[in-house]
């Protein structure tokens, strides 16, 4: 059960080597930071975890299992925010160009997931949920409760991300010669506190919601679906100060660096060369798509090309917001791709894994 879960975590690990991961966590952070790399909040945490469970063994520490949950809930309420109405009205005008380039997108990923799945590059389904083009945090968080191994699938979204927003980010530079900086880390900003009360007792529920019925994915899921729908009404304003978005990316970084092992590292860099290779595949044919978006509808070669950017959707819109783009097209395209692969992941997952004949052997 989990609350004897979370008793017996707190039992398990010692109060020095928390205090020690958190300092170690907080300093990658910073680090991170300093370069401007994307995802700092949760790599550096992930990192942390990683180094300390190789030297403290395997199960020594557990993250416990209510904090866990209600951080993953907050990462789907931070996706619901995305969803605005302008963002709506933009994939509503061109619907048929959104789903033709979303499909695509979804298609080609899916096949190069199935060509790793099949090359046993990494174990059962994982290849299929790391190379989904899209929300790096949650698909690691439901690539879990499909039976992925969430470290491996962790290594390859993130891989992904920084390719991304390297990439993004030195097209973004030449094409405009862009002069505006990244914004700043704000920790502690001001809060609208009766938003932030309802934003938490939201999540809440929607923890108990997905626990009381089982609902697999769904503390992503109904995060996501109830906070849209109540922001769209004007019933919510979803308010997630960057404090507490750390303390859920620490969480769920953390919970997926604390479950790694020396010959989970090992079989990382066995695949490494060829992940890489997949995932700049991948980065080659959106830029040809976004070559055709240009030709063919009209679109300025650097929207077009940070639209079709595979994935990193929060380091493409820091990037897109500094440079002279047309954001809510950018924001349309990447948010409307995660939407459909959230509901179509688990299916393209059970597809490819039948297709397959392989099953899930997690390290």
């Amino acid at each position: 059960m989990p609350f004897k879960a979370t008793s017996r975590a707190i039992r398990e690990a010692s109060l020095p080597r928390w205090a020690l991961l958190l300092s170690l966590s907080t300093a990658l952070v910073v680090v991170l930071e300093l370069f401007a790399l994307p995802a700092s909040l949760l790599v550096g945490p992930m990192i942390a975890a990683i180094f300390l469970a190789l030297v403290i063994g395997k199960g020594q520490m557990r993250v416990p299992y209510w904090p866990l949950q209600f951080g993953q809930a907050l990462v789907g309420l931070m996706m619901a925010r995305a969803i605005t109405p302008d963002i709506l009205a933009t994939m509503a005008k061109d619907a048929p160009l959104f789903m033709l380039v979303i499909v695509s997108v979804i298609a080609i990923a899916g096949v190069l997931g199935y060509l790793l799945t099949r090359l046993q590059v990494l174990p059962g389904t994982t290849a299929v949920w790391g190379s989904s083009p899209g929300g790096a945090s949650a698909m690691v968080i439901m690539s879990e409760a499909y039976g992925a191994d969430a470290r491996l699938v962790a290594f390859m979204q993130y891989l992904r991300v920084v390719f991304v927003c390297v990439a993004a980010s030195g097209v973004s530079r030449l094409w405009v010669d862009a002069e505006g900086e990244l914004p700043p880390l704000v920790l502690f900003p001001p809060i609208d506190w009766p938003a932030f009360a309802a934003t938490v007792l939201l999540a809440c529920c929607c923890v108990y919601a997905a626990f009381r019925f089982r609902v697999q994915g769904g503390t992503i899921i109904l995060p996501l679906l109830a906070g849209s729908l109540l922001q769209g009404f004007d019933l919510l304003t979803t308010e997630l100060p960057m404090w507490l978005l750390a303390i859920s990316y620490a969480l769920i970084g953390w919970s997926i660096g604390l479950r790694f092992t020396r010959s989970i590292l090992k079989h990382v860099a066995r695949a490494l060369p060829r992940v890489s290779a997949s995932i700049l595949l991948l980065m080659s044919i959106c830029g040809l798509m976004a070559v055709a978006l240009h030709m063919f509808a009209g679109i300025d070669p650097l929207t077009a090309y940070l639209a079709t950017s595979p994935g990193g959707a929060d380091s493409v819109a820091i990037i897109a917001a500094s440079s002279d783009v047309d954001l809510p097209f950018v924001m349309a395209m990447q948010v409307g791709r995660f939407v459909v692969i959230l509901f179509t992941g688990p299916m393209l997952a059970r597809f490819i894994a039948r297709r397959s004949g392989l099953a899930e052997n997690p390290a």
